[in-house]
């Protein structure tokens, strides 16, 4: 009996491990690879949170700010200066006029409240889109590995078919 045929055996089996055992090694390397794109994504989400807070903030900020400035600048000049000429601010044209004022202070308070839901709702939604991205990025490397896996298992498969077929041609397994 010759041995080119267990040599032939042997390294088909043997080329079918290696090739199993690098798939296996490729496919736990797209697994991390997969996590570490997730994680960097779900730190995205937390600075969007971090930026929702400081909007906030700011915008509290400014609203009480403004409030103050409105009072101090718009309606006590209304009130200095029909005080000053000599009007009753209580009653007429001069009460008229600081009603226009808080209607329209109001207004601009409002709209900037309505602009703060919309710049909230935007970082709502760019959070979500983050959360599904770092699941995708999870599952893609979940999905890459299996692939290489189910690679890997098939050349080692193949592999041993090779060797059936080459022992059944030398008759090494008897017959």
């Amino acid at each position: 009996m010759s041995l080119f045929p267990i040599l032939a055996l042997g390294s088909s089996l043997l080329g079918g491990l290696q090739a199993k055992r690098s798939s296996d090694k490729a496919a736990a390397a797209a697994q991390r690879a997969g996590e570490f794109n997730a994680k960097i994504i779900e730190r995205d989400i937390d600075l969007l949170e971090r930026q929702r807070q400081i909007f906030n903030a700011n915008f509290l900020t400014e609203a009480k700010r403004s409030k103050r400035a409105f009072e101090r600048d718009v309606q006590g000049g209304v009130r200095a200066g029909f005080g000053f000429a000599g009007f009753d601010i209580s009653q007429g044209s001069p009460l008229q006029i600081l009603r226009e004022n808080a209607r329209e202070f109001q207004y601009e308070q409002d709209v900037a409240e309505f602009n703060r839901e919309i710049v909230n709702m935007q970082i709502s939604d760019e959070q979500e889109s983050a959360r599904l991205n770092a699941e995708l990025s999870h599952m893609g490397g979940q999905a890459q590995a299996s692939g290489l896996q189910a690679a890997g298992t098939a050349s080692l498969i193949g592999s041993v078919g090779q060797a059936a077929q080459i022992g059944y041609e030398y008759k090494l397994f008897g017959g």
